[in-house]
Formats: C-alpha cells, sequence, structure tokens
C-alpha cells in the first residue's frame, strides 16, 4: 500500500507491505530510491508512523544518498541483455579470483553464483555456496577484490568476529580503506 509522510518539512512516499513472517518493523531505501516499510500482519498505521518519524534522519540521510548514487554508473538500471552480459563478466572474475584468493586460506566451498542482490554486494551460505552481486562487475577491481575475499573468509567464520576481520587482513591490510571507498559509491 502506497503512503505518504511529511519528515522534516519534506513529503516522503512510501511502500507498506505486509507480511506473516516480518516479527518486527523494517525500513528499507533501495538504489532506485523506493522507501519500502516491511511490517508484522495486523500491525496498525499509526505504530508504523511513529516508527518512521523516529527514524526521519535515518530515513532522509538514505534518501539522499540514494538519490546521489543514482547518477553512478554502478547503481543505474540495466537491459537484461545488459544485465545477463555483466553477470557472466561477475562470473568469470568471480570464480578467478576466488581460486586466486582462496591460495591464501585453502577453504573448501560449494559453488559461486551471481545474483541481482538489491541490498548486498555478497553473502555466503551454510552450505558453502559464495553469491556474488552482478554489479561487482563494474566497480574498481581494489572494492571487487575486497568483496570476494570478504564472502570466503565466511566460509571460515560466519560472522563480523575479531577473528574473521583477521582473516580479511591476512589477503588484504588495506581492507579498512577499501570498505570506505564501497560506502562512498
Amino acid at each position: 500500500m502506497k503512503k505518504q509522510i511529511k519528515l522534516q518539512n519534506k513529503k516522503v512516499d512510501y511502500l507498506v507491505r505486509k507480511s506473516k513472517r516480518a516479527k518486527r518493523l523494517r525500513l528499507a531505501i533501495y538504489c532506485d530510491g523506493s522507501f519500502v516499510v516491511t511490517a508484522p500482519n495486523g500491525l496498525d498505521a499509526i505504530k508504523i508512523e511513529n516508527y518512521i518519524l523516529q527514524k526521519a534522519e535515518w530515513v532522509l540521510e538514505k534518501l539522499r544518498i540514494m538519490k546521489k548514487r543514482s547518477h553512478n554508473p554502478v547503481f543505474t538500471k540495466r537491459s537484461d541483455k545488459e544485465y545477463l552480459e555483466l553477470r557472466s563478466g561477475a562470473l568469470a572474475m568471480a570464480q578467478k579470483k576466488v581460486n586466486k584468493f582462496n591460495k591464501v586460506y585453502g577453504f573448501k566451498f560449494n559453488k559461486i553464483a551471481i545474483k541481482n542482490q538489491k541490498t548486498r554486494w555478497g553473502s555466503c551460505s551454510k552450505k558453502g555456496n559464495l553469491n556474488y552481486n552482478y554489479k561487482i562487475a563494474l566497480l574498481p577491481e581494489k572494492s571487487a577484490d575486497y568483496i570476494i575475499i570478504h564472502e570466503l573468509c565466511h566460509l571460515k567464520e560466519f560472522n563480523h568476529s575479531r577473528k574473521f576481520w583477521n582473516l580479511v587482513e591476512r589477503a588484504l591490510p588495506d581492507y579498512k580503506e577499501r570498505i570506505e571507498k564501497i560506502k562512498k559509491l
């Protein structure tokens, strides 16, 4: 259901999605600038609006960032043909880089997949599957390398503990700078 709310004198459109599986409210702002609120079934509109009002600064900041990103070629909407070409290139790159960097670690993994993820650069499943966003093919090489290594290290440490970051640092001593560059995209 489409709605509108006033945040700091600015009208903001948002979409409410009710979910049986949702246990709490979740706010998401996507690269295209859309603002989606996922709410548990039965939660009334007043509680949803009050929650958004509490998070007004966060919402406006994320909308500002996404508006800025909309001019970045990494976040441009793609045709099906472009997507398939980028996905193919991203898969070849990910396979090559995972094999290269895994020489440092020697981890066992199941498969590498390329997906069209809206809010993630990558993920690692408990089954040992490494999933990467097709947009890694558009990133500077140092940023793509960081994302590849980040997910690779989750094969050993399925968290963001000190042990995990030590693993990342083994291959990328400058990983913190790389994270900052990705955040600025």
